[in-house]
């Protein structure tokens, strides 16, 4: 089946250099997503075993320096601290795809937004929904409304999947747009008594970040004490520590200067993703996943309305919020889906997008501290992201003929030029309409 060439195509072929930046990124979060649920694991035995009080005294250790207002216990400095590097990249990838990836023109954008932002709000609904009928609380209500890229990958890896490029790329940009979104809900939703004094310093020091890059100013000596200062007086503001760390990402340079081998927003993402997906966020899960996995804690997932409202947002929100919104952008924006794929391929992603761990676990913190049902909910994002993992699994497995075909064929470079074959073939449709979709000349 040939494609119209006249109509956009959704999940072609993408560009090469985008192609080579989507890869390099994904390879860091597959590796960080296996470490990630090793850690997940090691939290679940830890907290669930004979030494469970060890685990909960190193959690609640306190250290830090409290003259700054910065005496905070382990688990807070792995959400508040360390959590700010994972935000730091994020806010790097985002400014990276409006840029020049797929949200850059509003035409390439469109669809990616209209699917990750339904994505968001129908698990919000659901949850809601849930949690009115049964009587419980409204506040968990952002918790289901995130995916966790690096978890979903390392599901992918451990089920030896081969998804083509588009598909993944498909499924960050939604991940992108989630975290933008995540980032918008702590600011707005789960702020405390704002001081005005620390946040015009916060302020005061993005501005003076933003100049040291509009003057081409370079060296680790300037940024990481500027960093380290607008972080601490964002969190003493009463604003969530990790906007300090996506509004960063955001100021950093994406385009590269003459002479230049990378631009500074590259340098930083290459020196800090291993960090944040090989030590940060598994030391976050490390000290948020360890909760109680008893009978009666379980049971309580399926008969609390908060956390039944969670594992609900994450697996029909989520799934019917995403595939929906593909497929009515799709038809709105009058794409033509990549002939050599199906919308069960879409239905597959859209579930595995319930996978809302660290995220899903960072809101769930903000919006029931130290209580009861936060615990609950925290396993209910366990469990929720449990069962999407392994549906989504079952669904993409089915497909993994035509996968594997797909990625051969993506791949293949018999001149060994470094260039795949698919490039280099005489005007083929796929590439035409890829490029146009991107912006770039056929």
């Amino acid at each position: 089946m040939a494609a119209d060439r006249s109509r956009p195509l959704f999940l072609g072929l993408l560009p090469l250099p985008e192609r080579q930046a989507i890869t390099g990124a994904l390879r860091t979060e597959t590796t960080g997503g296996l470490v990630l649920l090793a850690a997940a694991v090691v939290a679940l035995v830890w907290a669930n075993s004979p030494w469970s009080g060890t685990y909960e005294q190193i959690r609640d250790f306190h250290f830090g320096i409290p003259a700054l207002g910065l005496d905070l216990s382990v688990g807070h400095w792995t959400a508040d601290g360390l959590l700010a590097i994972f935000f730091l990249v994020a806010g790097i990838e985002l400014k990276r795809e409006l840029v020049t990836g797929e949200l850059r023109t509003p035409a390439t954008a469109a669809l990616p937004i209209i699917a990750a932002v339904c994505g968001m709000a129908a698990p919000a609904v659901l949850y809601a929904v849930t949690a009115t009928a049964g009587g419980g609380s409204l506040d968990g209500w952002a918790v289901p409304m995130a995916t966790d890229i690096a978890f979903a990958l390392a599901v992918l890896a451990v089920l030896s999947t081969h998804l083509p490029a588009a598909l993944r790329a498909f499924l960050l940009t939604l991940a992108v747009v989630d975290d933008l979104g995540a980032i918008l809900i702590i600011a707005v939703f789960f702020t405390s008594d704002i001081n005005y004094w620390a946040l015009a310093g916060a302020f005061t020091g993005l501005v003076v970040f933003y100049l040291l890059q509009r003057l081409r100013v370079r060296g680790w000596w300037w940024y990481v004490p500027l960093g380290t200062a607008i972080w601490a007086l964002m969190y003493n503001s009463g604003i969530h520590a990790t906007v300090a760390g996506v509004a960063m990402g955001l100021i950093l340079r994406t385009t590269r200067d003459q002479g230049e081998e990378a631009s500074p927003a590259s340098r930083v993402a290459h020196l800090m993703h291993p960090l944040s997906a090989g030590i940060a966020v598994p030391l976050f899960a490390l000290f948020a996943a360890g909760v109680s996995i008893s009978g009666a804690a379980l049971g309580e997932v399926f008969t609390s309305p908060e956390p039944l409202g969670v594992v609900i947002g994450l697996l029909l929100g989520k799934t019917l919020g995403i595939f929906a919104g593909t497929y009515l952008a799709a038809r709105f924006t009058r794409a033509q889906l990549n002939p050599d794929l199906a919308w069960a391929d879409v239905l597959g992603l859209s579930v595995l997008a319930g996978i809302g761990f660290t995220v899903a676990l960072l809101i769930g913190e903000l919006a029931f501290p130290g209580t009861a049902v936060g615990e609950h909910v925290k396993a209910a994002v366990l469990v929720g992201s449990l069962i999407a993992a392994t549906v989504a699994s079952l669904l993409l497995r089915r497909r993994n003929t035509i996968y594997r075909r797909l990625c051969e064929e993506e791949n293949l470079d018999q001149d060994a030029d470094g260039i795949p074959d698919i490039y280099q073939r005489s005007s083929p449709s796929r590439i035409a309409t890829a490029g146009r979709q991107n912006g770039q000349p056929a």
